[in-house]
């Protein structure tokens, strides 16, 4: 009988990826479908559509259910015993929601295992295009709920976070007031973590705490949904969102279309999936005090905290290994999407060659200095490249090589002033 395995999935901006460990941590499987490469029919740019106002950023959802057939195709190809797994779960890219119509839960639990799943699906989403992290269309809708609130400061209080245009509670209140129809037409709203979970589980998964925490509609001290923001942005809303759950609950066992189609074996627990950034927590094991940053598609900058204090800059988002504590989150949208441009621009293409360019300057910079940002950053709210001499000037270029240490020190150092305005103490 072969080892009891785990898979963990990351249904992320860019590409879908699974790996899978023994008893003893140890990494037996990995593997990924690029979106933009694998899934060329979709024609994506970095796993997304970035509409004409430069502002509405979607990904198609149906995208994601293809990306999850072929990769398990591929690991059926490759002879992965399913069978031998005992438990899955996984992350998503935070803020992004999917909407699904009216009569999609049968269509979910009766899947005919002799088709891919995309194909059973194809016609159970009211919002064929999900808006996801990278959008900032909702400026409006986030005045009104803060307004509705009682203000930004009020709105940080109850839900960790003052309203942001990517969180998902503005994006279900743009397609209620843009889309009445489709919002009314649509029975279920998950985030990309728990639309991941009910592919597997056959059934619409819950929310997670943590997860559910960057929606702008999560009381983070009581884990309920908020009354007033909930009503803020779209009538009858609790109902589509379903209860939150704890973020290592288990929610059941695999739907029987993957016993059938790839031979996992019945008894497989479903556990639930949450954000990317709180998996990261999970995964690094921070403990309270340590800081991590990660860099993606989007930067993060994240530490595990007992006593938050939420602010009109950052979040603060419910402990996915700790329900009663909390990790605090700072965002930066241009993050390897920026690098890999200057990379283009400056460096042939190549990481080898932009890492030997970023050697060959000091720390520091000789005092040049720069700050891009390709699409509106969300800390602090800028657009643009500015490009700064050693004399505070303002420059419209540098050299490639001074061109490409400025990106890397502009980012770290936005990242270090930004988490001690918040009051973290970083260590020298």
């Amino acid at each position: 009988m072969a080892a009891p395995c785990y898979l963990g999935w990351d249904f992320s901006t860019q590409q879908l990826k699974v790996i899978a460990i023994d008893e003893q941590l140890r990494v037996v499987y990995e593997d990924n479908v690029h979106f933009d490469k694998d899934l060329p029919e979709f024609k994506t740019q970095g796993g997304v559509y970035i509409h004409s106002d430069r502002l509405t950023v979607t990904s198609p959802v149906l995208m994601w259910v293809k990306a999850l057939d072929m990769i398990l195709e591929k690991m059926k190809s490759s002879g992965f015993k399913f069978s031998q797994v005992r438990a899955l779960s996984g992350a998503g890219q935070q803020h992004g929601s999917v909407y699904w119509k009216k009569g999609s839960i049968q269509i979910l639990k009766n899947a005919s295992s002799k088709l891919p799943l995309h194909q059973s699906l194809k016609a159970c989403f009211s919002v064929s295009n999900s808006p996801i992290w990278m959008d900032s269309s909702t400026a409006s809708q986030c005045s009104a709920l803060e307004k509705a609130v009682g203000g930004a400061q009020h709105l940080a209080s109850i839900t960790g976070s003052r309203a942001y245009e990517r969180f998902t509670g503005n994006q279900i209140a743009k397609i209620y007031s843009q889309n009445p129809e489709v919002y009314m037409q649509t029975e279920r709203i998950s985030l990309v973590s728990s639309f991941a979970a009910s592919l597997f589980l056959g059934a619409y998964a819950p929310i997670d705490y943590s997860d559910g925490s960057g929606m702008n509609l999560l009381q983070i001290w009581e884990k309920v949904w908020s009354v007033s923001c909930l009503n803020a942005c779209a009538p009858g809303l609790e109902e589509k969102l379903g209860c939150p759950v704890p973020s290592h609950s288990v929610l059941g066992p695999i739907s029987p279309y993957y016993s059938q189609r790839y031979g996992f074996s019945p008894d497989c627990k479903i556990v639930a999936f949450t954000g990317d950034n709180p998996a990261s927590l999970a995964g690094m094991r921070l403990q309270e005090g340590d800081i991590a940053i990660s860099l993606g598609t989007s930067d993060t900058l994240f530490l595990w905290i007992q006593e938050p204090t939420p602010a009109l800059e950052g979040h603060i988002l419910c402990n996915p290994v700790d329900s009663q504590t909390y990790m605090a989150l700072l965002c930066f949208k241009n993050g390897s999407l920026m690098r890999e441009r200057i990379r283009d621009d400056c460096a042939s293409g190549s990481w080898d060659e932009f890492s030997k360019a970023l050697s060959s300057t000091v720390a520091g910079n000789n005092g040049n200095l720069g700050f891009y940002f390709d699409v509106m950053e969300i800390t602090p709210e800028a657009v643009g490249i500015h490009r700064f001499n050693r004399d505070n000037q303002k420059v419209s270029d540098f050299p490639k090589e001074v061109e490409i240490r400025a990106l890397i020190d502009g980012q770290f150092m936005a990242k270090r002033i930004h988490a001690e305005k918040l009051g973290y103490k970083v260590s020298k």
